[in-house]
């Protein structure tokens, strides 16, 4: 009747584990009984649960991001607080199952349930207002896209408490994690959160590939477009691309563990070498479908608090553009150990050193933006700052490791997770929280309390410094990765202070936190009242902070780049003569019941649960099915409350 569950799967005898999840449960039964307590029901179901607006969408993106960096830098900090006791004869705290499945699951949430979401919440709030339209192409499928993505973060979440994570590492390798050496359901909950969650990614990708070819503002043509919408279009083309081989090599696993078929299995006549080939496809665009919406949102930062137009505006479209082409050329310098042959291995490695050439061009030009600014440094300031200096390190042992010789000696080694976290934290970490701070009064009408800003970026700045440089040294000196206990001792003072590092970063966040709760209670004095608190350049400025529903009452007509600098050098905006009634798209329960669904079948198939997953099944297809046979999906406004709404909005900008 339930497969596989059964009460052993609870880990009742592991306090590590089950300490978390009380903390967990407890938390969610504190938040679920402050909203019922409070009647906020059907005010977030209204607003929220339900809403198609892709700006109410691209903030639970970032909502879901921020609570799973919470969640994966636990995992963080107890890696870094395993490794600085377990040296010598000192097993530290944590057994070796158990520390697998936590570097399994860091990197897991991380990747797939942090960055991804912050990236894809942030394209979606900003680049329908960048540009100049009422929302992205289709809003429902939009829900569907998030809500999928938080079912399959559920799903990695429920591995917590009802069984196990996989303990393959974040990209489940073959052979390890084929059925004879995973049995377990960890390796099941990674396939499927993922499988669930891709589609959503994939889906989102589509969404906004369409969006920005098919929905402008009148006159903006291809090079109108602000650089933030050319790296969400850039970054969407990898996803649409990209994530159908993950897809395609999640299934052939799944039938590898559930059918017994040897897709990835050498007795059986397939090959694990052809996964890792298939996973690197994905893989490396993956590492820049993050990283260059984050380049995107530097431009935006350092052209606005600059003063200036951004420096090579039509080189940097190019270097964009440059990347995402020579993105799918590289993947093979993940594994030039491999035995693929001299030539295959220098082909890979000279991809992997030109593909740094636009990555230079991108930096150069946002110097040369700064060079002669009127820099205002504000805390989005700070972050890009950070994040040139660190990227540019990161960058440059990343050609290092393109040398294949070099690769021979560093691979596997914790040089490499130097490396990766240099680049992934110095570009989208930073990028993200860049994003964050910059347009948070846009989205919520107020801006945030500035001082706990700084704090939070020292200590994330000089915690990442130390976390991860002496992992550097570290790793020539021979340490490799994924080890839960070392014999030599002078690695030790190395990892204590990395951990005061990660302590560092603790801090940063507690930071963020407590500049939320600041701001919120201050909201009254800080508020954004003309929407256009950083002098910006760009159309998402020129409406009212939070905008509304419709995004703008006419759609603006843009002759220039930096279409919102150029209206304000023409003058005072006014209200039009008169308003046309619009029509904005309903709410709808489609992405959020279609995601419980998915849950339960996700859950099911974990365990074997066959009957209980052809009824998800079932009911998810259904469910698409009747809210696609409703007729009524817009509803219109006015032009009378049009009307009223920019005379409100416009009169703390009218000079009379």
């Amino acid at each position: 009747m339930l497969g596989k569950l059964n009460w052993h799967a609870i880990p009742f005898d592991q306090p590590i584990p089950m300490a978390a999840a009380l903390l967990v449960v407890v938390t969610i039964l504190a938040v679920l009984s402050l909203v019922t307590w409070k009647g906020w029901w059907p005010y977030l179901w209204r607003e929220w649960l339900t809403s198609v607006d892709h700006k109410r969408i691209g903030v639970m993106y970032v909502l879901l991001a921020l609570v799973l960096l919470l969640r994966g830098f636990m995992d963080a900090i107890m890696m870094r607080s395993q490794l600085a006791i377990a040296a010598g004869g000192a097993q530290g705290y944590l057994p070796p199952e158990h520390y697998d499945q936590i570097f399994s699951a860091h990197g897991t949430i991380m990747i797939f349930f942090m960055a991804m979401p912050f990236m894809v919440g942030l394209m979606n709030f900003v680049v329908p207002l960048q540009l100049g339209v009422r929302d992205v192409a289709f809003p429902v499928l939009n829900a569907i896209s998030f809500w999928l993505t938080a079912s399959g973060a559920l799903l990695v979440n429920i591995s917590l408490v009802v069984g196990e994570f996989a303990r393959t590492g974040w990209l489940a390798y073959p052979p390890l994690s084929e059925l004879q050496f995973s049995p377990g359901v960890g390796v099941d909950y990674y396939l499927w959160a993922l499988q669930i969650s891709g589609i959503g990614t994939l889906l989102a990708g589509i969404n906004m590939v369409t969006t920005i070819l098919k929905l402008r503002a009148p006159g903006m043509g291809y090079m109108r477009m602000p650089v933030f919408c050319w790296t969400a279009l850039c970054s969407s083309m990898l996803i649409v691309a990209a994530f159908p081989v993950l897809t395609a090599t999640f299934g052939m696993l799944l039938l590898d563990r559930y059918v017994g078929m040897h897709f990835f299995t050498n007795d059986g006549g397939g090959n694990f070498m052809m996964y890792i080939n298939l996973i690197w496809i994905w893989g490396h665009p993956e590492v820049y479908i993050l990283a260059l919406p984050a380049f995107g949102i530097f431009s935006e930062v350092i052209a606005t608090f600059s003063g200036k137009p951004l420096f090579g505006y039509r080189s940097m479209v190019l270097a964009t553009l440059a990347i995402c082409v020579l993105s799918f050329m590289v993947w093979l310098h993940h594994f030039f150990t491999m035995g693929a042959g001299a030539d295959v291995n220098a082909v890979f490695g000279i991809a992997s050193m030109i593909i740094a050439i636009p990555t230079g061009v991108k930096l150069f030009n946002w110097l040369f933006t700064l060079y002669r600014g009127r820099i205002r440094f504000e805390v989005p300031v700070l972050w890009a700052i950070g994040f040139m200096v660190t990227f540019a390190i990161g960058g440059m042992t990343g050609v290092l490791q393109a040398v294949p010789p070099a690769d021979f000696v560093l691979h596997n080694s914790l040089f490499l997770v130097a490396h990766f976290h240099n680049v992934i934290i110095g570009s989208v970490v930073f990028g993200a929280m860049a994003g964050y701070y910059y347009w948070f009064p846009k989205a919520f009408g107020f801006t945030l309390e500035r001082r706990l800003g700084v704090v939070s970026f020292w200590c994330w700045l000089i915690g990442f410094y130390l976390a991860f440089m002496p992992l550097y040294a570290l790793g020539l000196l021979g340490m490799t990765r994924r080890m839960q206990h070392y014999a030599d001792l002078s690695w030790q003072p190395y990892l204590i202070v990395a951990e005061v590092g990660a302590v560092i970063i603790l801090c940063g966040i507690v930071a963020t936190v407590a500049q939320l709760v600041v701001s919120i209670r201050t909201r009254e004095s800080r508020r954004d009242l003309g929407g256009d608190p950083w002098n910006g350049r760009t159309l998402e400025w020129s409406t009212s902070s939070p905008p509304p529903a419709y995004n703008f009452a006419v759609l603006p007509q843009v002759d220039s780049l930096d279409a919102f600098w150029a209206m304000k050098q023409r003058g005072p905006r006014r209200a039009a003569a008169r308003y046309e009634s619009i029509e904005v798209p309903r709410n709808s329960a489609n992405g959020f019941v279609t995601a419980f669904f998915a849950v339960v079948t996700g859950f099911a198939m974990i365990w074997h649960i066959w009957w209980l997953a052809i009824l998800g099944l079932v009911c998810a297809v259904l469910t698409l099915l009747a809210f696609g046979w409703v007729e009524r999906v817009e509803q219109e406004v006015s032009g009378e409350q049009l009307a009223n709404d920019e005379r409100v909005r416009l009169r703390p900008m009218d000079p009379a």
